[in-house]
């Protein structure tokens, strides 16, 4: 067998470096954390909302509404109770009023950690273009040192340079701005 298909020794595949294993295992604890942390409404409107978002639930209503209108009718020999189907409509709008209430608690919850998550990545987003930063200029310090002609390529003082996420927003707004201003659209 070759290296390439033999799991290492510390339980990680070879293709996936350990730190990402290790990663992977620290962003399921965080939602198993977050998945703890619902409380008993936001388990019941994932159920219900989980319920209403099912093929079931279809044929459910499909079987349902087909009885009710075949009984008020008059197809299935009973007498009508709702000839009007005033009362297929009520139990309609109600059940869709209560269904967008319990999928837009699912979906506040959901924003809620999309939000924690991009806060995350905005931070390693930040962290690791600091890193590169320095490590742009320690490797620019070598090749001075060294006289390697690539060192002088303007570019690179550029990337040297740090960059302040605050700078980046405000450029980010105004070209959104000037875009708007000259009838484009907004980003």
């Amino acid at each position: 067998m070759s290296n390439n298909t033999t799991p290492k020794s510390n339980g990680t595949s070879p293709e996936m470096a350990g730190v990402m294993e290790r990663n992977i295992r620290e962003l399921m604890k965080l939602r198993q954390k977050a998945e703890k942390e619902k409380t008993p409404d936001e388990h019941v409107a994932d159920k219900i909302t989980k319920f209403a978002g099912s093929m079931i639930f279809v044929y459910i209503h499909l079987a349902g509404f087909a009885l009710w209108i075949m009984d008020n009718k008059g197809l299935m020999g009973i007498k009508p109770v709702d000839a009007s189907f005033t009362g297929l409509m009520l139990f309609a709008s109600l059940e869709a009023i209560f269904l967008s209430v319990f999928v837009l608690i699912r979906q506040n919850r959901m924003n809620q950690l999309a939000d924690k998550r991009s806060n995350l990545g905005l931070q390693v987003s930040l962290l690791a273009e600091h890193e590169i930063t320095l490590l742009i200029t320690l490797v620019k310090a070598i090749a001075d040192k060294l006289n390697i002609e690539e060192a002088r390529n303007p570019e690179i003082d550029e990337l040297t340079r740090q960059v302040k996420p605050e700078q980046v927003l405000e450029t980010i707004e105004k070209h959104k701005m000037d875009s708007i201003k000259e009838g484009g659209v907004e980003f």
